[in-house]
């Protein structure tokens, strides 16, 4: 289980998606620095600031949840593959329900300072390596089925 790399993208992948959901998103300069992260929602930034700031703090676990379980689904190639496809398919809706609600708060902010200043932080960049993580690890999967139908035909 452990000794197949896919293992290890999985267990890193699952770790950068729990990290990311504690380390800053976004970061706002205006008088004060403001930083936006999963669950941070600003009330009178709008509906849509804060439903896409709960949502991604709901997709960051689930990803992590989903890439762990797939490492111990080692005997289904099949359904660990599926699992795999599940948390790319997370890590998307993250990352733009993140960005969705990084919009929506610099629109809340531009109207209250023209000259603020905004940036991306660290976990944003924690999330990025995680779909190259998923991908390698459904290539060791694929590889792992090449070699067994191999054997098979032993």
């Amino acid at each position: 289980m452990l000794a197949r790399i896919q293992s290890l993208y999985l267990l890193i992948a699952g770790l950068l998606a729990v990290a990311s959901m504690f380390v800053p998103f976004w970061s706002f300069s205006t008088d004060e620095l403001v930083f936006f992260a999963d669950f941070g929602a600003v009330q009178a930034a709008g509906l849509f600031q804060v439903t896409a700031s709960y949502a991604a703090g709901i997709f960051s676990p689930l990803t992590a949840i989903v890439s762990i379980a797939a490492i111990f689904l080692f005997k289904n190639r099949a359904l660990q593959g599926k699992l795999i496809v599940l948390a790319v398919l997370l890590f998307m809706a993250d990352l733009l329900s993140g960005l969705t609600a990084a919009h929506f708060l610099n629109q809340y902010f531009q109207g209250m300072y023209p000259e603020m200043l905004h940036k991306p932080e660290a976990g944003m960049f924690m999330m990025l390596p995680e779909p190259v993580l998923f991908w390698m690890a459904l290539k060791g999967i694929k590889k792992d089925d090449k070699i067994v139908n191999a054997y098979k035909r032993l």
